[in-house]
This record gives C-alpha cells, sequence and structure tokens, in this order.
C-alpha cells in the first residue's frame, strides 16, 4: 500500500460508501483503501459489491465489507446497517455516491420547438419516472445518512460526503429530474452542514463533471469512440478538454474526508476540468 504523508490521519477509519459497485463508486473506494481506510460497499448490485470488497482486501490489505441494499428503502438500509456493525464498531465516513437517471425522465429534445411534438418535449415526461429520478438521487442521499450517521451524533464527530453533480449548477437539457435531484442535493448538503455543525460533524459535498460511466458512454461516444454532438458540446465547454477520470476523484475526497480539511464544512467543491468556470466565451 502507497503510504500518503498527508493523509495519516485516516489510517484505520471506516467508510461507508453507497452505490459503490459503479464505476465513480469503485475509483472512490479503491482511493479510500490505498490511503488506509476500511471500506463499506453498500449497492443493490451484492455480487458487484463482494468482488470490488474481495478485491480491496487483496489489492491494499485493508479491511472491506459488502452489502447489499437499496437506498430507497430504510428497511433494505436498516438490515445492512445491523451487517455493518456485526464487522465494524463505527462508521467514521459515509460518502453517498448512489444516484443517477431514469430512462423515462428523459425528453426526446433538447428544446420545445415549434415543430415538436408534445410528447417528445417536457410534456411526455414520465411522472413516475421522474419522481424515481428524484428519490434515487435525493432520498438516496437523505436517507442513507439518517440510518448510518446517527452515530456520529453519539461520537460527536464524523464526515458526510455527498456527490452532488455539475447538473446541481448549470441543468442539462432532457435531463430535468435528474438535475433537480442533485440541487436538491446540493441544498440539502448544506442545510445539514449547519445543523451538524455544533456536533463536530462536516457535511460537504463534490460536483464531478463529466466522466464516462456506464450509464452515460453511448449518450458520450459513438460505437466507434468518436464524439457524439453531445459530448462534443460538453468537451467544447470543458476548458481541459477532456472526460475526466475516475480516479480524478479521488484526492478532493481524501482531502475533505481528512483533518486538513477540519475547518471546512458546507462547501460544494466542483471537480470539472474547469467547466462551471467557463462561460462558454
Amino acid at each position: 500500500m502507497n503510504e500518503n504523508p498527508f493523509f495519516q490521519d485516516l489510517k484505520g477509519k471506516t467508510c461507508l460508501i453507497t452505490g459503490g459497485g459503479g464505476v465513480l463508486g469503485t475509483a472512490i473506494a479503491k482511493g479510500c483503501a490505498m490511503a488506509g481506510i476500511n471500506t463499506i460497499i453498500l449497492d443493490r448490485n451484492s455480487c458487484v459489491a463482494d468482488t470490488l470488497s474481495e478485491e480491496i482486501r487483496r489489492e491494499f490489505g485493508t479491511g472491506s465489507l459488502s452489502v447489499c441494499a437499496d437506498v430507497c428503502d430504510r428497511t433494505s438500509l436498516e438490515k445492512a446497517y445491523e451487517i455493518v456493525l456485526r464487522h465494524f464498531p463505527s462508521i467514521d465516513f459515509i460518502i453517498n455516491g448512489a444516484g443517477g437517471n431514469v430512462a423515462g425522465a428523459t425528453t426526446v429534445r433538447e428544446k420545445a420547438e415549434p415543430e415538436s411534438s408534445p410528447e417528445e418535449t417536457f410534456f411526455g415526461l414520465d411522472v413516475s419516472a421522474f419522481r424515481s429520478a428524484l428519490d434515487l438521487n435525493f432520498l438516496g442521499t437523505v436517507l442513507p445518512t439518517h440510518v448510518f450517521s446517527r452515530e456520529m451524533l453519539t461520537r460527536k464527530q464524523g464526515v458526510i460526503l455527498n456527490i452532488a453533480s455539475m447538473n446541481a449548477y448549470r441543468p442539462l437539457t432532457r435531463i430535468p429530474a435528474y438535475s433537480a435531484g442533485k440541487a436538491a442535493v446540493v441544498n440539502f448538503t448544506q442545510w445539514l452542514a449547519v445543523h451538524l455543525a455544533p456536533s463536530n460533524i462536516r457535511v460537504n459535498a463534490i460536483a464531478p463533471g463529466f466522466f464516462l460511466t456506464h450509464q452515460n458512454r453511448s449518450l458520450l461516444l459513438k460505437d466507434d469512440g468518436t464524439l457524439t454532438e453531445r459530448g462534443a458540446k460538453i468537451l467544447s465547454h470543458t476548458p481541459m478538454n477532456r472526460f475526466g477520470n475516475p480516479e480524478d476523484l479521488v484526492g478532493t475526497v481524501l482531502y475533505l474526508l481528512s483533518d486538513m480539511s477540519a475547518f471546512v464544512t458546507g462547501a460544494i467543491i466542483p471537480v470539472d476540468g474547469g467547466f462551471n468556470a467557463y462561460s462558454g466565451v
């Protein structure tokens, strides 16, 4: 295991990562393990979580536990917490990484042009899918925090790190529910940071820019690896002119978990290659 002198206070701590089996969650979990943190991989897909935990134990020699749970189902989360407590006495850090879009909550067209059919615009959105996307991104952050961070209040220490998005600052076309859910995550992060500050619990968020994941790859890249029209638009507004690599998140995550950010709470930090800073001209 590579030792980093900047994050020595993290060694031996325990971090729970929701959505830990996803592309970004996997990179974050391995980054935590590299810093000596024990990891709890919570995911709906038990096979993915099991495989990742095994890889972490083998590659980094740190403790790692996989638990299967749905972040929108409180009963599922409470059962997972019971399993966690049988392996680890406490949770020092929570990273709320579960999230994503839902197909029916996406419009066919970017804009409602005069020739557009209403079904291709906002008016064709499936309300139940819209609600599911909101629940996954917002409630899926609130519920795990509610279940797993309560014990932090007793110990008067802990860090909660939420995963927001560039969509929280500037809603992307076609995905209003995902954008609204991530905007709610930002607001909740700031509210909770104020609420828990007297108990020495810090709450922050990172706002990733555009990273290639299983869910968005086909939207950003063609089968031959060249950019789609949407992918080209994104890179034209990203000063660093590339998509993020999942590992690009790790340094910011470790900083926000560590004592190096002991006076940082309620912050939303973009990790976006300059996308949010660029006006387009």
